[in-house]
């Protein structure tokens, strides 16, 4: 097995033994649940909005892990060991990128299917929506690890996430809420592959930088 991909099995088992595939189900369950409470039962009100709703809640899940994706391999050394061993300070950010996304984002689908039904969407309305997270939830792990390398040995850290991340995470937000529109997708995917691109050096450098 290579270094790359046994650093994307080690984040998948640590996803797994924290309750990665099983927190964004929960999490999407309870948004499926309380927010028809907090607008009303109206149908084509909630139908209208879920696509806002589930992007959002998808934000919030990738989001949640951002704590133990790069701070305890940089307290523990084995970010060190790594580069030590001659592997690039951004490959080891995009094998987590991957991990990340392994972690959270096959959970995040199934949870969508099971919201849109509680949130009323139709179901011509689905498969866009499905297709615009496969595309776009890759963008949300590569800033959810270039967020976890600038905050890490952060006080507050967890909060602080949020605020690195929300700015840059909008343009997902908005084509992919509105994946049904024409060109919407195709400017996902490009955000997307912007990201998954250049994360991976921001998250490097901030470990550089942390390390000296």
């Amino acid at each position: 097995m290579s270094a790359y991909a046994a650093i994307v099995w080690r984040e998948l088992r640590r996803a797994w033994s924290t309750g990665g595939l099983a927190l964004p189900l929960i999490f999407f369950l309870l948004v499926a649940i309380l927010f028809p409470f907090a607008v009303g039962p109206d149908g084509k009100l909630l139908a209208r909005i879920a696509p806002g709703v589930i992007w959002a809640a998808a934000l919030l899940a990738a989001l949640l892990p951002v704590e133990r994706l790069v701070s305890p391999d940089l307290e523990s050394g084995v970010l060190d060991q790594l580069a030590v061993r001659g592997i690039p300070d951004a490959g080891v950010a995009a094998a987590k990128v991957a991990g990340h996304w392994l972690g959270f984002a096959p959970a995040l689908l199934v949870a969508t299917v099971i919201a849109s039904g509680l949130l009323q969407l139709p179901g011509a309305a689905l498969g866009p929506l499905l297709l615009a997270l496969l595309i776009g939830t890759p963008g949300l792990a590569a800033l959810g690890v270039a967020t976890a390398a600038l905050v890490s040995g952060l006080r507050g850290a967890g909060a602080l996430a949020g605020l690195v991340m929300l700015p840059f995470a909008v343009p997902l937000l908005i084509f992919g809420a509105t994946a049904d529109q024409p060109g919407a997708l195709k400017l996902l995917g490009a955000v997307s592959l912007l990201l998954v691109a250049g994360c991976p050096f921001v998250a490097g450098a901030a470990v550089r930088m942390g390390r000296s």
